[in-house]
């Protein structure tokens, strides 16, 4: 184990240059909420379409997800992210020139490929770096660098709208996206453990994870929840906001806002109390659980309309931020060689549930208004769908398997 020193320099030259990429990331995932009006008159097109459109990043980097937990154990984690990010500033700029539907979901699927490791890199590289009982500070960390990409992505970008309009917001950003490969060129860097694995040797291991039962208890949860809010804090979070609360554009955008600041706090909370509270029992399991209760009750008390929506939906970012807990979680029960596949492998579920549920809610919201219900109730009907399903899940994550490390 590293000393103090030498602990906090390494900190510095790793954390910074992973965080760049997740930063990006998380921002490229939320932008749409915020365009969506735009993105819908210029290419005129329906609630399913924009969610056919924006779903796209969820499907391309869910369908990416075991390669890249492949690639991250043979290869180490900064080459792999390095050269994605490439792929989503070309991503960036053909979603920058698109004139199309189609052409757009194409980009957007190049830009969730792009960022797919920006996540699960961190995740491999802090797990070759630093000792255990460091990983669920170090990951929240990452993800407060996730938050302000979110918080960025709000009423920032509705202000930049104005003066560099969509198109000129993924220019800046593809420009970004080419400087933060070359700065995480500039870190340390380790093999992956899995470099001496032939390929099948891999690919059951693979076979292992996914027959573990330890795993399938976080894997409903991840996709129906996690992937859930994914779903409505990239997309529906604002079209509710204006159908259903009344809120004006500048309104929901500021929202938006204050719910990703909500996750931040939280990010900032596990990051530097987490250890501090396992040590008083407190563990981050506990954590984990009472995050996504919280977050179950506070979506039921939006669609119940029980309290103005700007608490309810800073409540429901910060109780959403305490669900990432659960990679740290599931990984420290797996080898440390086998952290990048395990990881990926539960993001793999993540981001289908986001993809098939970021299209699903307004597939349900077109449908329910054919059959003569008003907008506002048709989005109320698809999130209590959603919600008694993100409830059955948690049921099941709620049955143990056996006791999991602190």
């Amino acid at each position: 184990m590293p000393g103090m020193n030498e602990s906090l320099r390494l900190w510095f030259r790793l954390v910074p240059a992973y965080a760049v990429g997740y930063f990006l990331s998380y921002g490229l995932r939320s932008v749409n909420a915020v365009i969506a009006p735009e993105l819908m008159q210029d290419l005129g097109i329906t609630a399913a379409g924009l969610g056919m459109l924006t779903s796209a990043y969820f499907l391309a980097f869910g369908l990416f997800q075991l390669p890249l937990g492949l690639l991250l154990d043979r290869f180490g984690p900064r080459r792999v992210e390095a050269a994605l990010l490439l792929v989503a500033a070309a991503g960036c700029a053909l979603f920058a020139v698109g004139t199309s539907l189609q052409m757009l979901a194409v980009a957007r699927a190049l830009i969730g490929l792009g960022v797919s490791a920006c996540l699960m890199a961190s995740f491999k590289a802090f797990s070759q770096w630093f000792p255990v009982h460091r990983m669920p500070s170090l990951t929240a960390t990452i993800m407060v660098a996730g938050g302000l990409g979110a918080l960025t992505a709000s009423v920032p970008v509705e202000a930049m709208l104005p003066l560099l309009g969509w198109r000129g917001v993924f220019w800046l950003v593809a420009a970004l996206l080419v400087l933060a490969a070359g700065f995480l060129m500039t870190v340390p860097d380790k093999t992956g453990g899995g470099a001496g694995e032939s390929f099948g040797q891999q690919i059951r291991t693979l076979r292992g994870i996914y027959g573990s039962r330890t795993f399938w208890r976080f894997a409903p949860q991840g996709s129906l929840t996690a992937g859930g809010f994914m779903a409505i804090q990239g997309l529906w979070a604002v079209p509710w906001l204006l159908e259903v609360n009344g809120a004006t554009r500048g309104e929901a955008a500021s929202v938006l806002l204050l719910m990703s600041l909500a996750m931040l706090v939280g990010f900032l909370f596990v990051a530097t109390c987490s250890v501090w509270l396992a040590r008083r029992g407190i563990t981050p399991m506990l954590l984990l659980t009472a995050g996504m209760g919280l977050a179950l009750v506070v979506e039921l008390a939006i669609i119940l309309d029980l309290a103005p929506a700007p608490w309810l939906w800073t409540l429901l970012g910060f109780s959403f931020s305490l669900g990432n807990i659960a990679y740290s979680q599931l990984t420290v029960t797996f080898p440390v060689a086998l952290s990048g596949r395990v990881n990926t492998a539960l993001n793999l579920l993540v981001f289908i549930g986001a993809f098939v549920l970021q299209w699903g809610i307004g597939a349900a919201v077109d449908t329910f208004v054919a059959h003569g219900m008003p907008r506002a109730g048709a989005f109320k009907q698809a999130f209590t769908v959603l919600l008694a399903a993100q409830v059955l899940a948690f049921v099941w994550f709620l049955v143990p398997v056996k006791r999991l490390p602190d």
